[in-house]
């Protein structure tokens, strides 16, 4: 019966979450039982839609859910082996006993790294693929902008416009995260919301109009995008982090929608599933092409998991956020 550890939420936030509205707690874990197994997390992600949920969704004083990877180390389940690695949503815990519905086995390319499944060769990277092929409609040579384009889903969706032939402009929010779009990634333009305003900033980077916006952002950067959007443009919205610690992110021109046609459509990764063995395909391919290039912030310890969507928040993380639990 090991000893666990796990982080509760024991304070709704008002605003930027704080140390103080969670909690470490050390609690034992039964065996596993019949039919079940007893899994190991070896690495949790952390992710800016986690925030809502600190409002609404979240229970107080019970471990808070989230997506792991983790390590079967006890199995009374002819399912699941001693040593499987299986995906699962029981994060910010570092032992827990499932009857295997909740959980995926993973058949890892010994040719790609662990963590790529947290974030490029996973759900974030299936989130950046459906959301701007199926939901954005992405033509090969189109105008894209993609906004947080240094973060896990962001860096994904500008890279994968990049291999389709398109002119690509990423917004960040640092010098450092600006270099590496430029440089390593190789986008056109990137702006630096942070040194200049995304309005015009933008407007000068897209002297051809945009075609497709991939919004992680809404609020100041949905805005200057409606006002360059082209005529059948296509805006896929994958988060509002602009408004998710406010509950407000104003828009005022969402009239431009009607006016240049633009479809605006917000979805999550689970809306096109259909296109996963060949996202995983295309992937894997890019990857060791070195056409996908990215970056990690792991943090070492269950206790460090707060710190790391707190920080998450402010902007700390260089590409995926991740906490890791055990070797």
């Amino acid at each position: 019966m090991p000893v666990s550890r796990e982080i509760h939420l024991v304070a709704r936030p008002n605003g930027m979450p704080r140390p103080e509205d969670f909690a470490l707690v050390e609690t034992s874990v039964g065996d596993a039982g019949d039919g079940q197994v007893l899994v190991q997390n070896l690495y949790m992600s952390v992710d800016p839609a986690m925030r809502p949920r600190l409002t609404a969704g979240q229970d107080l004083n019970v471990p808070m859910m989230g997506g792991a990877l983790g390590r079967v180390v006890q199995s009374k389940n002819p399912d699941f082996a001693v040593g499987d690695i299986v995906t699962n949503r029981s994060g910010f815990r570092e032992y827990f006993v499932s009857a295997g519905k909740d959980l995926s086995k993973l058949a890892a390319d010994p040719d790609l790294s662990l963590t790529t499944y947290m974030h490029a060769m996973g759900m974030t990277g299936f989130t950046a693929y459906g959301g701007l092929l199926h939901i954005g409609q992405l033509k090969d040579g189109e105008q894209v902008f993609v906004s947080t384009a240094a973060g896990a889903v962001g860096s994904v969706a500008a890279q994968i416009a990049k291999i389709k032939g398109c002119y690509v402009v990423g917004s960040t929010g640092s010098a450092d995260k600006a270099a590496w779009l430029k440089d390593e990634v190789g986008l056109d333009a990137v702006i630096n919301y942070k040194e200049a305003p995304i309005r015009q900033a933008l407007q000068d980077a897209t002297p051809k109009g945009i075609d497709v916006y991939f919004d992680n952002v809404g609020g100041d950067h949905l805005e200057a995008a409606l006002r360059r959007m082209n005529t059948l443009g296509r805006i896929p919205v994958c988060g509002f982090i602009s408004g998710y610690n406010s509950g407000h992110s104003p828009v005022s021109n969402l009239s431009n929608i009607i006016y240049s046609r633009v479809m605006l459509r917000g979805f999550v990764g689970t809306d096109f599933p259909h296109l996963h063995g060949q996202f995983l395909s295309d992937m894997a391919g890019w990857l060791k092409d070195g056409k996908v290039k990215y970056q990690e912030t792991v943090l070492d310890g269950i206790a460090n998991a707060p710190s790391a969507l707190i920080g998450l928040m402010q902007g700390a993380n260089t590409g995926k956020m991740l906490v890791k639990l055990a070797a």
